[in-house]
């Protein structure tokens, strides 16, 4: 946590700038910008899940273009 008390004849504009060095030096800032957008990798088993959905989503899909169930616009 970073912290800055106003000194003696200090201007608000000067202390905001001096709390914004400390945040750079301090690297909070790029930790969470890292942190923003990380995704954790799927496990083996949901990898190995997700295939076998897209297999057999894959296979219907066929199946059912072979029995003329689908039009020809979603192709």
């Amino acid at each position: 946590m970073v912290e800055v008390t106003k000194k003696d004849r200090e201007t608000p504009t000067s202390m905001i700038r001096r709390f914004s060095r400390r945040m750079q030096q301090s690297g909070i800032l790029l930790r969470s910008r890292k942190l923003r957008f990380f995704r954790r990798r799927p496990s083996r088993t949901q990898r190995r899940d997700a295939a076998m959905r897209r297999i057999e989503k894959q296979r219907d899909y066929e199946r059912q273009a072979k029995l003329g169930k689908l039009e020809d616009d979603m192709r």
